[in-house]
């Protein structure tokens, strides 16, 4: 039976509930979202870093146009490779869509694998001081002459905790913790944890999807390949052609600096498509580390579509 509509009502939507469907990449998101949404008869709200932008279809696993046009989809294709994108303007982005999926009775089906975006979803966000223009040109031609790694360390010596907990390569928020400091002379870790995402935005009901590591593993070597089939090394042809420079965010992310690499004669062909298998392997374990670290989220596997539908019927049906 479907279930009853939340009755519309501007003066609490922003109380209503989402539903959160998150994992690690190739776990199988896309495929039971689109079952869950047909069912709940509402809206996807994408949560994935990468799938916003724009030209970048293959490499980020973005629904297809014909999935797209089964069900709503949002927060897909919203800006170009070079617009500066992170968890504060996905928030600014996703509250007036999710508020608009409340007031037409839907709860809205959030699904994704970057975890700090539903985090601040339903969390909120950390306060911090403004980005500076003038910091972030100073930190951007640091990197250029430096190298990120030398930034990583500068991280580690003055807020080292954020620098234990972010990846040497995640370039977007070792600059961005480097800037809080240099703007305020405070550490990121220390704005965060007088925050502790103590907000609550929306109330969650929050599944997780999981699968036997060497499944995932195999997965994930299938998905690549079927990428590079589909015209993933094209794809960043046509990116490049477009002006898009290597050293931008997105062309930075997984796969597309792989590619870019071969494409400027580092490596093969063949070891360009192993180390993108490899780091998305990587990148998978630390979903799934985020993931885990949150008591809030309820664990299935993929195919248990009926027991995930319940366990959602059954959470919203308390929340009425």
């Amino acid at each position: 039976m479907t279930p009853r509509p939340f009755p519309p009502d501007a003066n609490r939507s922003d109380r209503l509930p989402v539903i959160i469907l998150a994992g690690p990449t190739a776990v199988g998101k896309t495929a039971l979202s689109l079952a869950l949404a047909t069912e709940l008869q509402t809206d996807i709200v994408n949560a994935d870093s990468m799938q916003v932008y724009r030209f970048m279809d293959i490499g980020t696993a973005k629904p297809s146009p014909e999935e797209r046009a089964r069900v709503p989809h949002h927060l897909i294709d919203v800006v170009n490779p070079d617009e500066d994108f992170d968890a504060a303007r996905y928030l600014e982005y996703a509250r007036p869509v999710v508020n608009a999926c409340h007031g037409r009775g839907k709860i809205p089906l959030v699904v994704g694998g970057t975890g700090l975006y539903l985090k601040v979803l339903t969390r909120g966000i950390c306060p911090g001081p403004p980005s500076d223009p003038a910091v972030r040109r100073a930190l951007q031609d640091e990197l250029e002459s430096r190298g990120l790694e030398a930034l990583h360390r500068r991280l580690l010596q003055v807020d080292p905790e954020m620098g234990r907990r972010l990846h040497p390569h995640d370039r977007q928020r070792i600059l961005r913790a480097l800037e809080v400091f240099r703007a305020s002379g405070t550490p990121l870790s220390q704005w965060q944890s007088r925050h502790r995402f103590r907000d609550t935005l929306y109330p969650s009901v929050k599944i997780a999807l999981h699968r036997d590591r060497e499944d995932l593993y195999r997965r994930i070597k299938r998905r690549v390949l079927q990428m590079m089939e589909q015209g993933f090394l094209q794809e960043v042809k046509d990116l490049l052609a477009r002006g898009y420079r290597p050293e931008l965010k997105p062309m930075q992310s997984l796969g597309y600096r792989h590619l870019i690499r071969f494409l400027e004669g580092a490596v093969t062909l063949e070891r360009a498509v192993e180390e993108i298998q490899r780091d998305t392997r990587r990148y998978a374990k630390r979903q799934l580390t985020w993931f885990r670290n949150d008591p809030e989220f309820r664990w299935f596997p993929p195919e248990d579509h009926p027991a995930v539908l319940r366990h959602i019927r059954a959470i919203l049906s308390t929340l009425r």
